[in-house]
């Protein structure tokens, strides 16, 4: 159970920023037709409550024999981690200036060594704080691993629920063990995220405008 959810954490948190970091450059740094739309969709996952769009996907996820899965539960849990990445990570790209990477190409960087030797050093903190903050929110995510899980792909929230509610008699002091188990590994990474990240660069992005020579 624990090492359950010691191997979706971790596979979310890689796979999220795989995809996460190089989609929130692109939204950051580039302007093209339906820009917009984009963001909304990849936010959509975030806006809406995960059982609305959980139940069809854990029936495409069972059509495709994934559920009940160690993967499927990651494939599950990533739809709304990499969409958390993009909405961390855009502010922190955004205020990083856009001279550096040119300057870069300048002396005969490519896209990937510009990006790698560049940016990464540069979003180290994001990227930081990104990590840890979709490690919580996994270990938290009831509804789609619930929906998604087996006998032996259940995580620490999953299998606490089923402690507490399933059928039969359980001792109150393992339901009570487990729960501060929880919250005690949920707490102390929300706590060394919130040391790396402000809270306000997640709802506010920062850009300087030179002001028109009068």
């Amino acid at each position: 159970m624990l090492w359950v959810t010691v191997e979706v954490v971790f596979a979310v948190v890689f796979l999220a920023l795989l995809i996460g970091v190089p989609a929130a450059y692109t939204l950051a740094r580039r302007e093209f037709p339906g820009k917009r739309l984009l963001m909304l969709l990849f936010l959509l996952p975030l806006m809406v409550p995960p059982i609305t769009y959980g139940i069809p996907l854990a029936t495409v996820l069972y059509k495709l024999q994934l559920a009940g899965t160690i993967n499927g539960v990651i494939l599950a849990n990533l739809i709304p981690a990499a969409p958390f990445v993009i909405l961390v990570m855009t502010p922190f790209i955004e205020q990083i200036d856009p001279n550096l990477e040119s300057a870069a190409r300048v002396f005969g960087a490519g896209t990937g060594r510009m990006f790698w030797h560049i940016l990464v050093p540069l979003l180290g903190p994001g990227i930081l704080a990104a990590s840890l903050l979709v490690l919580v929110r996994t270990i938290a995510l009831f509804e789609l691993t619930f929906l998604t899980a087996g006998p032996d792909s259940q995580t620490l929230v999953v299998a606490l629920y089923y402690a507490v509610f399933a059928a039969g008699v359980r001792a109150p002091q393992s339901v009570d063990a487990m729960a501060m188990v929880y919250m005690g590994v949920t707490l102390v990474w929300l706590l060394i995220a919130l040391r790396f990240v402000n809270p306000t660069q997640l709802v506010s992005r920062v850009k300087e405008h030179p002001q028109a020579a009068a």
